[in-house]
């Protein structure tokens, strides 16, 4: 196995005068003779094949490269170290945009371990005991025709087949811990579970895009010596409007400190005082000042940070652009086990099957369901929509949370578009916390009509209040499209050292944040409902885990609190890793034989694919197209889904809307079969599918709280109080926690859950 060579290793001198230039191995007393086999040699072109196969890491230090221009070779100099791999586990560089994972036995940049990212497809067992060889990456490439299968030892000592040749479009892999997501919930998952076994994170764009990556305002914890767990529980169930689930509440306001402190230790830089500590802002519907930031910009460190952790540990293996199709699930009569998801390679259109003892919903929200939305395009429910599919149980669908105050860039705005399609820029709610004021069309600060907390009330009332300013002024025939956000009473080096990144994003579109005021609509944000689980993350369906948005665990009730989110996700992701844990301890071996049954399917699946197809190879522009049908019937789910579950519905629209869904899925699915699935028809699905459970428990609920308000129910019942639940199987619904009761988790405050029967697509 190559050993890393620390800094200050007396054989490397490096150069810190400039910037870039390539260490150098001294002193030459310590490089191995040349043999016949290579000296002389300045090519790999002209060594025999077995030499030229080594797959050289960037950043080794036993490679020397010539100065001055592209190397053509590197020539590995640590004999000892090369021979010693000769009887280490093989390891095989896989092919390009093949979704096999290396086992990750190299150096990377700096001499820290890190997943291989090698290209070259042969076994480094054969090459490591030849002994030194020279490398060249590109001519590797274009060898002859790389094997069909490869087969990867993992130190489980689970051996895994995978397809990896060009003429294989269906592969089975198996690895010990599936993330599908790579936001903060799957990230903090995969390294905590990387610790014990292999982990594979498989996300539909690149890792970084999803909406940790947009998150503003910041991570809420009790920090202050003046701040309780207990006082951060009460404005939580106060902003939840006391259909929190307590003990999760508990659970999660108790464990936040030592969250934040795990996120630091990962590399997470937040802003911090003069003295060292860390700055505690505070937003709305919060007592005290509870929030840790990173300016204005937390999601996009802690993403960072989160993903060069990741990238580094030797375990973890990233699978960009591919597609959670569905869960594999395995049924006996007796049990019913998630055994891991079908993934689509959106290179090629080929189907993955990803078998693991667990599996972790990390896939985020559903804010694509709206015209209008804060979230990246990727959140289109998917998680959820699994979820259901698979016949899990879905709670509180109905309260979708629209953040109060994102960018207006319609007619009217003095806000420009960047681009036609984008999603609306959230300006944090930490700006009002700061002491933002808002004023209507005509100039009057609104808030004081609608709650005595004004701009700092919970995110519900906030949005409900800008709703009614801009629909009264409608109906007196006035055209007012937003209200407007207004800082410029405050110090304009105090607005521009807090929100650095929100005063550069409006400069660019024409505002100058100091002084303009911000014209600001709701927009949809965050989904507070999402596959049920216990305090563990487990979900009703064994072996399934869910974390972050696409999860309910009970915690937000009927509305989430400010920078609650990212709190929640460190929290559950650290204790489903626990439980998923034991599990692998547990039932390992029960699950090899269900293992070997999903790869046989998926091997006759992919014969009768390519029998229907004719053995044809699909592209990523394939895959990827986007057909009108598609983009219509889309706008159409947008429409029905704004005019029914927005702000403010009301009890016919939300059944009508449910009838037009139920069509625009049967739709969706013949289309589907009639021109072949792409990845946009199948987002189309899973947005219909969560649309309908929205709708459904939106029609369920015989009151108004928190996030739902309906005009035919206005006020609280206290009967209602309790989580709704679309059980996905048929069960006794009695003793049964709420949204955070999985598995025997307990009974709730009123005994029984509201349920009702929901047939998957």
């Amino acid at each position: 196995q190559l050993q890393s060579v620390p800094h200050g290793d007396p054989r490397i001198a490096h150069r810190p005068s400039r910037v870039g230039r390539r260490a150098r191995v001294r002193p030459k007393s310590t490089w191995p003779a040349p043999n016949a086999r290579t000296r002389g040699v300045r090519s790999s072109r002209h060594l025999p094949g077995d030499v030229r196969n080594c797959a050289g890491q960037r950043g080794d230090p036993r490679i020397v490269r010539r100065r001055g221009r592209v190397p053509s070779a590197r020539i590995v100099r640590d004999r000892a170290a090369m021979s010693a791999m000769a009887n280490a586990v093989p390891i095989v560089a896989m092919a390009r945009d093949s979704p096999a994972a290396c086992s990750g036995r190299c150096v990377s940049v700096r001499g820290s371990p890190a997943a291989c990212s090698s290209r070259a497809a042969t076994s480094f067992r054969r090459n490591a005991a030849a002994g030194g060889r020279v490398v060249n990456r590109a001519r590797a490439r274009r060898r002859s025709p790389i094997p069909p299968v490869a087969v990867i030892e993992n130190p489980a000592g689970v051996t895994v087949t995978e397809s990896t040749g060009d003429d294989d479009r269906k592969s089975s892999l198996r690895v010990d811990f599936l993330v599908i997501g790579s936001g903060i919930s799957g990230l903090s998952f995969a390294l905590e579970a990387a610790e014990f076994g292999k982990v594979a994170v498989v996300t539909k764009d690149v890792a970084y895009e999803g909406s940790t990556h947009y998150a503003q305002g910041g991570i809420s914890a009790v920090i202050d010596p003046n701040d309780t767990a207990e006082e951060h529980a009460r404005d939580t169930q106060i902003a939840g409007d006391f259909l929190c689930d307590q003990s999760a509440v508990d659970v999660v306001c108790a464990e936040g400190k030592d969250a934040v402190d795990k996120l630091v230790a990962f590399g997470c830089e937040f802003t911090r005082r003069a003295c060292g500590s860390l700055h505690l802002a505070r937003e709305g519907g919060h007592s005290k000042h509870r929030i840790v930031h990173a300016a204005d910009m937390t999601g996009k460190e802690i993403e960072r940070a989160l993903l060069e952790s990741a990238r580094a540990h030797p375990n973890v293996t990233f699978y960009e652009h591919h597609a959670a199709r569905d869960l594999v699930v395995s049924e006996t009569p007796d049990r019913r086990r998630c055994i891991g998801a079908e993934v689509i390679r959106r290179s090629d259109g080929a189907a993955v099957t990803f078998l693991a003892c667990c599996t972790l919903l990390a896939c985020g929200g559903a804010g694509q369901l709206f015209p209008s939305t804060t979230n990246p395009s990727v959140s289109t429910g998917d998680g959820v929509a699994m979820a259901v599919r698979a016949n899990t149980d879905v709670a509180n669908m109905e309260f979708y949370q629209f953040h109060p105050t994102s960018l207006y860039v319609g007619p009217g705005s003095v806000a420009a578009k960047k681009k036609p399609n984008e999603n609306a820029f959230l300006v944090t709610e930490a700006v009002r916390g700061h002491g933002g004021r808002l004023f209507n069309h005509a100039g009057e600060r609104f808030m004081s009509r609608y709650d005595d907390r004004l701009e700092l009330a919970p995110r519900d009332v906030v949005a409900r209040a800008i709703d009614c300013e801009i629909k009264s002024a409608a109906e007196a025939g006035i055209e007012a499209r937003c209200v407007y956000l207004d800082v410029s009473h405050l110090p304009a080096d105090d607005i521009l050292e807090h929100f650095p990144g929100i005063a550069a994003e409006l400069k660019e579109r024409g505002l100058d944040m100091t002084s303009d005021r911000i014209p600001v609509v709701p927009a949809a944000h965050y989904l507070c409902g999402g596959v049920r689980t216990n305090l563990d993350g487990q979900t009703f369906l064994d072996g399934l885990f869910a974390c972050g948005e696409t999860a309910c665990t009970g915690l937000h009730g009927a509305n989430r609190l400010a920078s609650n989110s990212l709190l929640e996700a460190v929290v559950f992701a650290n204790r489903a890793f626990r439980a998923s844990v034991d599990r692998l301890a547990n039932d390992a071996a029960d699950l090899e034989p269900l293992f070997a049954a999903a790869e046989e399917a998926a091997a006759v699946e992919e014969i009768r694919r390519m029998a229907v197809s004719g053995g044809t190879k699909g592209s990523a522009l394939e895959y990827d197209a986007r057909p009108e049908w598609a983009g219509v019937m889309r706008q159409e789910v947008q429409r029905v889904m704004w005019s029914a579950a927005g702000i403010v519905r009301d009890s016919d629209t939300l059944a009508r809307a449910e009838e037009e869904l139920e069509g625009l899925l049967a739709r969706c699915d013949e289309e589907t079969r009639t021109r072949g699935e792409c990845l946009y028809s199948h987002e189309l699905g899973n947005l219909i599918t969560v649309g309908l459970t929205v709708v459904k428990c939106a029609g369920m609920r015989k009151e108004s709280r928190g996030l739902h308000y309906n005009v035919d129910y206005p006020e609280r019942v206290e009967s209602e109080r309790q989580p709704t639940v679309l059980a996905g199987i048929d069960k006794d619904c009695k003793g049964e926690t709420g949204a955070s009761g999985g598995p025997a988790a307990g009974e709730d405050e009123e005994g029984e859950v509201k349920k009702v029967s929901f047939t998957p697509r």
